[in-house]
């Protein structure tokens, strides 16, 4: 909870974590620290769990009061830490904002809610009851049209960021890059605007974005931070470098449903004790993991290498995954 007080200082790369499984689908918590450690070895700014890449609706609740717990101990004030809390139910939404308020959380991602598909201003309600249930946490609206089947209309995130004192930011998942426009002119720069579209993080911070959250950090925390700091330090050249060179591992996370090819490759990289996702997902196809891993190697030079001192005891990443073994950020990558 080192920057509850500051949200404003709550810009970069904050990385998107998957949830571990084991392979009966239990919670693997020691994957889950291997993970954190991972993103702070390699300088992530921030980290969040509970977000779509972690699965939430495949877990029950203690089961994500449980991870919420964990990464805030093993973050401990390190990074940022903003996890996702928010659910389709607001007693839900409102017992996890509880749990990561007392986990040290800087600020909670809150989901719109899904299925129901409310009005503005039932979303407006919505927001408002947490915010006002949690006066001192900085709430971030979480708006991913793609998988709630609503859109915050930017009107409501303004009216939201006029009237509510700890209502700070939204994260963007939407691919309508006028959207983005229209939140940040209706606000203005000092609303923290994060993008969750990764071929649009580059692009937001641009026109005055704070970030981005982002699920392709499970793979290459380093060339995010990379990234924002090139952008900050007026290095454009290697900013627009990085972003081209992220395109295959992009396209790596949808070959099919996010994340089950991210935790393939964490599998394979020893991040992970198994790549088990939860029904209704299942592990890729083995025509998907030739392409998954055909694309690892298209944009391997941007994966973060992993240490010794967060892989399993024992473990031998395999010889597929050494083929791919990254370099580093500095990796010359040209655009196309």
């Amino acid at each position: 909870m080192r920057w509850r007080n500051n949200p404003a200082d709550l810009r970069g790369s904050i990385a998107a974590l998957v949830t571990p499984f084991t392979d009966d689908g239990d919670l693997d918590l020691e994957s889950l620290h291997r993970l954190v450690r991972h993103q702070l070895a390699h300088g992530s700014h921030g980290i969040s769990i509970g977000g779509s890449t972690g699965e939430p609706s495949a877990q029950t609740l203690a089961e994500r009061a449980t991870a919420i717990r964990a990464v805030g101990r093993a973050v401990a004030d390190r990074a940022y830490f903003v996890p996702g809390t928010g659910s389709a139910k607001l007693d839900e939404t409102l017992e996890l904002t509880a749990v990561a308020a007392e986990a040290g959380a800087d600020a909670v991602l809150v989901i719109t809610p899904y299925y129901a598909r409310p009005t503005q201003e039932a979303l407006f309600h919505w927001y408002r009851t947490i915010a006002q249930e949690f006066p001192d946490m900085p709430i971030i609206a979480y708006n991913v049209p793609g998988r709630t089947a609503v859109d915050l209309a930017p009107e409501t995130v303004q009216r939201l960021y006029t009237e509510i004192d700890n209502f700070v930011g939204v994260k963007e998942t939407t691919t309508d890059f006028q959207h983005f426009s229209r939140v940040i002119r209706l606000c203005g720069p000092d609303l923290l605007v994060w993008s969750g579209i990764e071929l649009l993080c580059l692009p937001l911070l641009a026109i005055g974005g704070a970030g981005f959250i982002s699920a392709t950090a499970n793979l290459a925390p380093a060339a995010h931070v990379e990234l924002y700091q090139a952008w900050v330090q007026g290095d454009q050249a290697t900013a627009q470098r990085i972003h081209y060179g992220m395109h295959p591992l992009v396209d790596l996370l949808f070959v099919e449903t996010n994340p089950a090819p991210s935790k393939w490759v964490l599998h394979q990289l020893g991040l992970l004790d198994s790549p088990r996702v939860r029904p209704p997902l299942i592990e890729p196809t083995p025509a998907a993991v030739e392409r998954i891993s055909e694309l690892l190697a298209e944009g391997a030079v941007l994966v973060s290498p992993t240490s010794a001192d967060v892989r399993p005891s024992g473990t031998d990443i395999g010889t597929a995954a050494a083929e791919v073994r990254p370099g580093t950020a500095d990796a010359k990558v040209s655009a196309p």
